[in-house]
């Protein structure tokens, strides 16, 4: 137990789990102590995120040429530009709560920096500021969010200039490539192919991408009072964990789930009311618009007349340890930054993200609101006004249950789904303000009884089509599939959090169960296959091979081989757009299946598959859980890194479980957190990958990993 004085006392006892309790006399000193447990279960973490935000890595860390790379990427984000200034937009309460928070984290680390920063670094510790709050929101929502977007939008350059057919195009982008102007694409010279290396470089900030919640009805449980789940899916071969669980209590009243170190408040949790949990959208909320350059300007065209505007100069100096200086120049206009030099003539792209500047003030004071909320409709609205995208699912104790999308969607031109760069001399193609979130997809109380979203697309719900490159929908229908029942509980949802049965590989094998050859042993053991991803099913090893090698028939004589390899293994293309693969693999006809037709695909691929060797699902399932410090640095037996974790579960599967390759590493997708809420009880039944210390010498490291691996859920906040 430690005791603390901040506006009143404050006292920090730890549950039987070792996670941080807060109980305080006043709401500040609540805050306070939830910064100061940060600073010390998660301190190296923040210190990490820091550096990282503020492009100092190459000052801090160390001067390699990655590290410069790393640098200019986030220096070109220019995530803590205005920062400052948007903490002097928060109103009075908010403003006074977040820098009791900054009190409590500057309170521990000015005294005790973790020692790798002591001793291995050098670091002098400079206050944390709540500026540096939002500055860390911002690269959260960006690296964990925008990403696969940013992604899927420079594959769609790159298959233009590629020259793929624009019938192959609206086949893999259906209804998305109004006012394209394949010429103009062309012309654009792209310095970031696909995704540059520095956004994928660390696992200190992990990809927030493919998630599963969901809120069932009073009408479908046994209770009679609504249960949410959430299980919010990123990068798991990290400790610690991203998320920090913490409980916090003041003037009786309790709230308990997990923050984001270096943020203050409960991100996804409960209080005594309501419950509420969150996805990611995949909603566009970037885009790129092509600028016509020349010496130093850009183009712009209005009445007939044609000006040269000059980009306004950004310069940051990046320092480096025992190196000389580096200066780097961005050019910025109304589109965003420019990803070329505009003094060498010709075309580029300039890209905005719609919750970069300018923002952070509201989504502060939304996430500190929710301390306080009642009841669903009011949280609707309060986490509607989140800046960044998520799908919120939210419950309370009366009964009702809804969904709201968060984030900020731009308003564009008529028919523009903003997946294709548009001229940027055309001010037609300006954003026009942002909508509302009331006419974002939101629910409440749907007669149906229940609430899923699993990164589909759920653009029917809203009067604004936000979505246009979503995720495939076989994990939401299973989890609906599953729900269709009465007398639910906590216990079923614990087991709907670990279901690996794929209604993908279910709709693939109906095409090819009639076509498997007799006499062949593969066969056999496909042909009996249960379409479960366990660790040891060798039909699941069978049916991913097939899956590969169908993917290369269609899609790699397509690209070529090179770039289809290169998009499969080091990209997460394939991870978050499968569904965009699949709807032409299963097509009877496909443009992109030149002169072949679909059973001569599925044959080839299939004949491949049955000559592998077979081997259990599970032997390329392992993972190592790596210390985001020193991991890799010291043998297994040392416990600062913690495995190997074998990981069921597919892409496709309420359990997802992916490995593949991005910019040269190892990641992963994979339940970080998992999290059931019944409203007929206070607490939560919750498991993370981790523990709540990122220090790898302490009991508390990773005291729930085995839990998270049985798929056993603990009581927190009972």
């Amino acid at each position: 137990m430690i005791e603390l004085e901040y506006h009143g006392k404050v006292r920090i006892d730890r549950d039987q789990n070792g996670i941080p309790h807060i109980t305080a006399d006043t709401e500040s000193g609540m805050y306070f102590g939830q910064g100061y447990a940060q600073a010390m279960d998660r301190g190296r973490q923040i210190l990490l995120m820091r550096i990282l935000s503020q492009g100092r890595a190459s000052e801090i860390l160390e001067s390699s040429d990655e590290m410069l790379e790393i640098d200019r990427f986030f220096r070109r984000m220019n995530w803590y530009g205005d920062s400052a200034q948007i903490a002097g937009q928060l109103d009075a309460a908010t403003s006074k709560l977040a820098q009791a928070f900054c009190d409590g984290i500057n309170s521990f680390l000015s005294k005790k920096l973790p020692f790798e920063f002591r001793f291995l670094i050098g670091l002098k510790y400079e206050l944390w500021e709540i500026d540096d709050s939002i500055t860390l929101a911002r690269m959260i929502g960006y690296i964990s969010l925008q990403q696969s977007q940013t992604e899927v939008e420079r594959l769609f350059v790159q298959m233009v200039q590629a020259g793929i057919d624009r019938k192959l195009l609206e086949e893999f982008f259906p209804g998305s490539l109004d006012h394209l102007d394949e010429k103009v694409i062309r012309q654009v010279k792209l310095s970031e192919r696909v995704v540059p290396a520095a956004l994928q470089w660390s696992r200190i900030i992990p990809k927030v991408i493919a998630s599963n919640n969901w809120v069932v009805a009073g009408s479908r449980t046994k209770s009679g009072k609504p249960i949410l789940s959430n299980d919010p899916h990123l990068e798991i071969n990290r400790l610690p964990n991203v998320w920090q669980e913490i409980i916090l209590t003041f003037a009786g009243r309790t709230a308990c789930g997990v923050s984001m170190p270096g943020l203050p408040g409960i991100l996804i949790g409960r209080n005594p009311d309501v419950s509420w949990g969150a996805t990611y959208t995949f909603m566009d909320a970037v885009d790129s618009w092509v600028e016509e350059c020349r010496q130093g300007s850009y183009k712009r065209s209005q009445f007939l007349r044609v000006q040269w505007v000059r980009f306004k100069e950004r310069r940051e100096i990046i320092k480096r340890k025992k190196k000389p200086d580096h200066l780097e120049i961005f050019y910025e206009n109304e589109h965003g930054v420019l990803d070329g030099d505009p003094g060498e003539e010709g075309f580029y792209l300039a890209t905005r993200w719609a919750s970069g500047s300018g923002t952070g003030a509201r989504s502060l004071e939304a996430i500190l609101s929710m301390f306080h909320v009642t009841g669903v409709k009011q949280a609707m609205d309060t986490m509607g006004r989140l800046e960044m995208s998520f799908n919120w699912v939210l419950a309370d104790k009366q009964g009702n249950i809804g969904y709201q999308m968060s984030g900020l969607m731009p308003k564009r031109q008529k028919n523009w789904s903003g997946l294709p760069p548009m001229p940027g001399w055309d001010s037609d193609f300006d954003w026009k303000g942002f909508h509302s979130h009331m006419d974002l997809p939101r629910r409440y109380n749907p007669k149906e009884g229940y609430i899923v979203t699993a990164n589909n697309d759920l653009n029917a719900w809203g009067n604004a089509a936000p979505i246009n490159a979503p995720m495939g929908s076989y994990r939401a229908d299973r989890i609906e599939k599953l729900l269709k029942r009465s007398e639910l509980t906590v216990e079923d949802m614990q087991k709907m959090h670990m279901d690996v049965y794929s209604l993908q590989a279910e709709r693939y094998m109906e095409i090819l169960r009639p076509t498997l050859p007799a006499s062949n042993p593969n066969a056999e053991i496909l042909r009996g296959w249960d379409l479960r991803y366990d660790l040891d099913s060798k039909g699941a090893y069978i049916f991913e091979k097939f899956y590969e090698f169908l993917l290369e028939e269609v899609f790699g004589s397509v690209f070529g081989k090179q770039v289809w390899t290169h998009i499969r293994t080091e990209t997460g293309i394939l991870t978050d757009f499968f569904g965009n693969f699949d709807r032409i693999l299963l097509s009877r006809k496909s443009k992109w299946f030149g002169s072949k037709s679909r059973d001569d695909l599925f044959s080839a691929a299939l004949t491949r598959a049955l000559s592998e060797e077979v081997k259990a699902y599970g032997s390329g399932q392992n993972l190592i859980l790596k210390h985001i410090i020193l991991g890799g640095k010291f043998p297994l037996f040392f416990r600062i890194d913690r495995g190997p974790v074998g990981l069921p579960g597919n892409r496709a599967t309420i359990h997802q479980g992916q490995i593949y390759r991005s910019a040269g590493r190892d990641t992963s997708f994979a339940p970080s957190y998992r999290m059931v809420a019944d409203m007929n009880e206070p607490g939560l039944h919750t498991s993370i990958i981790g523990g709540p210390s990122d220090s790898p010498f302490s009991r508390l490291y990773a005291n729930d990993v085995d839990n998270w691996v049985r798929g056993l859920l603990k009581k927190v906040g009972f």
